[in-house]
């Protein structure tokens, strides 16, 4: 007689199957949350760098990724009928290539400007700021957390969209998406530290944002000539070998004895 023809038993065998399923789909969900959203992280920590202090960059990712949380938790719930809305994939791209365009824009403008023969010739000073004019921040700490939670929106669509395919269970989609978020959080202040370092990482950063972008047009504008997952990760895996290529002159000059 098998084990399953035992009433009795079928029920702790049925548990015995979902656990076993859990702790095998699980971890794969982590993993394609972390694949996928590498490229999402360098974009989160060079957003957090327009803010002044460390302080204020941690409480941004902090407050952004958990606002970033509720949309995803959303966005899981309602993956049946969003992720097949294709003016939202055409917002998330127009938004990611805005994204990388104005940032790639504005960093090649501030390393090109040219410098005057008098500029050049005479010597720097610092003027200190004093107490009735402080220093004004680029940016405010709420337009910052917005951008930082819009911005893992756009990215999530491809990450919740394998989740989904993986599996129909929704607490468990839901949960990988949880743990996803917190790995973000730790692995883009970690990023921070690193644009301080590599002189080409957060370019790097910008073209992969820009990479995903364009694949998310290009999957609505020419679905028969999408872009391969795999593609897409060989070129952000080039963009990032890159990104880490060479520091900054000033951490060079430190580091060599």
């Amino acid at each position: 007689m098998e084990a399953e023809s035992i009433e009795s038993l079928t029920p702790l065998l049925q548990h015995a199957d979902q656990w076993s399923e859990v702790l095998l789909l699980l971890p794969l969900l982590v993993a394609l949350e972390a694949v996928l959203s590498a490229d999402n992280a360098i974009a989160l920590a060079a957003i957090s760098r327009r803010l002044p202090d460390p302080l204020s960059q941690r409480q941004a990712l902090n407050l952004g990724l958990l606002l970033a949380l509720v949309f995803r938790m959303g966005l899981i719930v309602a993956a049946r009928w969003v992720l097949n809305l294709w003016p939202l994939q055409l917002a998330a791209a127009a938004y990611l290539l805005w994204l990388a365009g104005s940032s790639l824009l504005g960093t090649s403008l501030a390393s090109s400007a040219p410098v005057s023969a008098a500029q050049a010739i005479q010597p720097q000073t610092i003027q200190p700021h004093t107490n009735s004019e402080p220093p004004a921040p680029a940016n405010g700490l709420g337009s910052v957390v917005l951008t930082l939670a819009v911005t893992d929106l756009a990215f999530s669509l491809d990450s919740v969209a394998a989740a989904v395919a993986v599996t129909d269970r929704l607490w468990l989609v839901m949960l990988g998406g949880l743990i996803g978020v917190i790995a973000l959080r730790l692995t883009a202040e970690l990023f921070i530290r690193w644009l301080e370092v590599y002189a080409h990482l957060e370019r790097a950063g910008y073209l992969a944002v820009g990479l995903v972008g364009l694949r998310l047009l290009l999957r609505l504008a020419l679905p028969q000539f999408v872009m391969p997952e795999w593609v897409l990760m060989l070129l952000v895996a080039a963009l990032f070998l890159w990104g880490f290529s060479r520091r900054k002159p000033e951490i060079a000059a430190e580091v060599t004895p």
